[in-house]
């Protein structure tokens, strides 16, 4: 294995163990939102409630809605007449949660369902507008806390003790009903003031049950003392029959499918894959150029040929065979034009120049002064030998060059 490799392997299980030792002694933080799920065992979810609501309502049966809001699940259960409609079931719609999560077409449904005979309990901190108005009724909305706060029931048949509930006091209220119809069920308050929760509003033939704690059947307040006895009375108020629970929104439903939800649900798992992400990067950032030994440098091998021409040269040169050397040069010169332009050299006259110019792009007086020294030496015209070698290997390298 790679020593720097060691190295960052080594550097991360070091901070790794700093992080468990750092978390080790740390409590898992308490989750307080206020989800109202029955799949939540944190303070504010509904867990115990689902698992215990069976027992508090006794001898009814209890279908819970999951996948359909209101109005499609009542919608389906109605049979058109030519008289006038009714239900296939009967019975109590009921519903908790935190803030108004139904659609107004459902509110309208639900209108409908209770003319029928049938009743709503619902238990929010807020209710649909379109509801309030129709049933005259008003929250306040100035959300003041209240110190010391209880809850209770209005009918001293069912006891006179006042529960105090967590977080009670900084909720809303009923600010005004409508007294000739609404029943009071229940209030919440202090010693210096009180306030109406839980109210019974009749609507043709049923009734509207509206409770203002839903907080009163969280996990926290039901496991508290004897709390869990003010969400039985309450329930107490619940109408006889089939009962209807609306959980929809409030099963998880949009938990997530990855094979990493576990880890990321717990806090010492999900950073120590995030370190582990974070190591990665950092060993695919100092690796990603490739990796060799150093390339030595290599002289080329030297031109042996051009040294042996030069030896020649020299030799020939100190040997003063001036005119041999010519007679090489012009035939090299020629052998060059023959390979390289494909120009016949047998005859240099002006027809040889243009084609010399025309294909090689080479001034055309230099030409014309090779080819006349060329033509020159060819007729045993011999002035200076060295001087002829000069001139001519000068009019070369010219037009080679």
């Amino acid at each position: 294995m790679n020593k720097s490799i060691k190295i960052y392997i080594a550097i991360l299980v070091f901070v790794f163990g700093l992080i468990l030792i750092a978390s080790s002694g740390q409590r898992k933080p308490i989750d307080w939102r206020q989800t109202y799920s029955v799949n939540d065992k944190i303070p504010y979810g509904l867990y115990v409630f689902d698992k215990e609501v069976n027992s508090i309502l006794k001898n009814q049966k209890i279908e819970r809605v999951s996948a359909l809001t209101p109005y499609e699940f009542l919608d389906s259960k109605y049979i058109p007449d030519t008289i006038v409609g009714k239900y296939k079931i009967k019975g109590t719609f009921f519903n908790i949660t935190q803030n108004n999560e139904i659609d107004d077409q459902s509110i309208k449904e639900l209108f409908y369902f209770v003319s029928h005979g049938n009743n709503v309990f619902l238990s929010m901190k807020t209710f649909p507008q379109t509801l309030m108005d129709s049933l005259k009724i008003e929250l306040n909305s100035d959300f003041q806390a209240v110190e010391n706060s209880s809850v209770w029931l209005a009918n001293k048949n069912l006891g006179t003790k006042k529960y105090r509930l967590k977080d009670v006091g900084i909720e809303s209220y009923f600010a005004k009903i409508d007294t000739a119809t609404t029943t009071v069920l229940g209030y919440q308050g202090n010693e210096n003031q009180k306030h109406v929760n839980f109210i019974k509003v009749p609507y043709v033939n049923g009734y509207f049950y509206l409770h203002m704690q839903p907080i009163a059947f969280t996990n926290y307040n039901l496991l508290k003392a004897d709390h869990y006895q003010y969400a039985e009375k309450v329930l107490s108020y619940m109408p006889k029959g089939n009962i209807y629970w609306y959980t929809k929104g409030q099963n998880n439903e949009s938990i997530s499918d990855s094979p990493l939800r576990y880890i990321l649900s717990q806090p010492a798992l999900k950073w120590a894959w995030y370190l582990f992400i974070i190591g990665i990067l950092i060993f695919i950032l100092f690796n990603v150029k490739r990796k060799q030994r150093i390339v030595p440098i290599l002289k080329p091998l030297p031109n042996l040929t051009v040294d042996f021409t030069k030896t020649i040269g020299n030799l020939y040169y100190q040997e003063g065979d001036h005119g041999n050397i010519i007679d090489k040069k012009i035939i090299y010169f020629l052998e060059r034009m023959r390979n390289e332009y494909l120009l016949d050299t047998t005859k240099l006259d002006e027809d040889f120049i243009k084609k010399l110019h025309h294909k090689s792009g080479k001034n055309e007086d230099d030409i014309r002064d090779l080819v006349f020294l060329i033509n020159e030496h060819r007729k045993s015209y011999h002035g200076s030998l060295e001087e002829d070698l000069i001139r001519i290997n000068n009019a070369i390298e010219k037009v080679l060059h």
